[in-house]
């Protein structure tokens, strides 16, 4: 549908302008007659040349998500239908690709596709979990309880993703300085010393000539190193990519010191948050654990996850396949047996997601005061031992003159 650059005089003399999507331009002008606008200029919005290139388009972020969930749920919440409803979020919506996405999702619900099955066609912006739970919002007839309890769910998932980047900024800054500190002094610092180590006419210690063939590497066959650094990235993209290799990746950073630690508090978390608010939602038990398994994130985790469906479809209780996993902790299994015992299990999930929130938050803590001690001594040492290196033959020859 075109839009329309507009501007006019409302109805108090005041000049006003804006934009307004209409089918027609007399239909835009139709429009604004109605909110008493006198139009002094009415023009279709030119079309942008990267509009159907999905590479120059602003990707749909959890944000907007959160936003439109919340929305959603006030207004079905108030009484609007769920057609009239998205088309108000539709046209208010500033992303232009969530906007096309709303008015895809708007016309399937017009020609009688299901909201859940019209949300699976964009499964950008809308995953496994959202679909599944809006399904059940749908059958059961509490959609605006359900779009209130996946907007807080959602909330508390990225409050839980920040934490975890806030955590690995700082090692990544210190290693991005660290790497253009090298750089600069292997180019440029390092061949001024080379010279002058020249006219000495003397055999140089071991570390300074190691140093001074790096930095005669680093200039002649910079190509060299930076082939092998992405021939590095590739195969490791690769090895994660199959199935053994994933699985061996995630089980070596899960007994990681200090960082599986803080990895296995975020899966716990996720797991019996996930896990929880759709079992609330009214998903069944069986369909919850399966959607869990493929949002974990963690192949140890999702095959743990499977594990306990399978056991679940032989009369067994969730408690006893996750104690036999190995994978999450005996408090945890407790707290979720007793959970099964008492018929609470949604709220007994509800509170493991919450204490594990704080968890992640003391790990995130202890990675970030283990990671500074470590990431200075590694800094010094290596700014230390370039600057020591250059000086070896400085400190020799001196010692010779003496």
């Amino acid at each position: 549908m075109p839009i329309y650059l507009w501007k006019g005089v409302n109805s108090y003399g005041e000049k006003r302008k804006g934009k307004i999507e209409a089918p027609t331009e007399s239909a835009a002008e139709s429009q604004l007659r109605k909110t008493r606008i006198t139009i002094t200029t009415l023009k279709e919005k030119p079309k942008d040349i990267f509009e159907n290139i999905a590479l120059f388009q602003p990707k749909v972020t959890g944000k907007d998500v959160v936003i439109f969930t919340r929305q959603l749920s006030t207004m079905i919440d108030a009484g609007l239908p769920l057609v009239q409803s998205l088309e108000i979020l539709g046209n208010q919506q500033e992303n232009p690709t969530f906007k096309k996405m709303l008015n895809e999702v708007r016309m399937d619900v017009e020609t009688g596709t299901t909201f859940a099955d019209a949300m699976k066609k964009h499964d950008k912006a809308f995953d496994t979990l959202y679909c599944n739970m809006v399904d059940a919002g749908e059958v059961g007839g509490i959609l605006d309880t359900i779009l209130r309890r996946l907007a807080v769910f959602m909330e508390k998932n990225m409050t839980l993703k920040k934490k975890v980047k806030g955590a690995m900024t700082y090692p990544v800054i210190c290693l991005a300085i660290s790497g253009i500190i090298t750089a600069v002094i292997l180019i440029f610092v390092v061949p001024v010393f080379s010279k002058m180590f020249a006219d000495f006419g003397s055999e140089l210690p071991a570390l300074t000539q190691f140093v001074v063939d790096m930095s005669a590497a680093a200039q002649s066959k910079w190509y060299v190193v930076v082939g092998t650094m992405f021939a590095i990235s590739f195969v490791f993209k690769k090895i994660h990519a199959t199935e053994k290799g994933h699985y061996a990746i995630d089980r070596m950073l899960l007994n990681a010191p200090v960082l599986g630690t803080l990895l296995r508090r975020i899966a716990v978390a996720k797991f019996t948050r996930t896990l929880g608010t759709m079992i609330q939602s009214g998903v069944p038990i069986l369909e919850s654990l399966n959607v869990v398994a493929r949002t974990a994130g963690n192949k140890i985790i999702e095959q743990a996850v499977i594990r306990v469906a399978d056991s679940i479809t032989e009369g067994r209780t969730i408690a006893e396949p996750l104690e036999e996993t190995g994978v999450f902790p005996s408090m945890v299994v407790q707290m979720i047996n007793v959970g099964e015992s008492t018929g609470a299990l949604d709220i007994m999930l509800e509170k493991i997601a919450d204490f594990y929130d704080e968890e992640v938050d003391q790990a995130v803590d202890n990675l970030t005061s283990a990671i500074e001690p470590v990431m200075m001594v590694f800094l010094g040492g290596l700014i230390g031992g370039l600057v020591i290196a250059m000086y070896l033959p400085i400190f020799k020859m001196a010692s010779v003159v003496g």
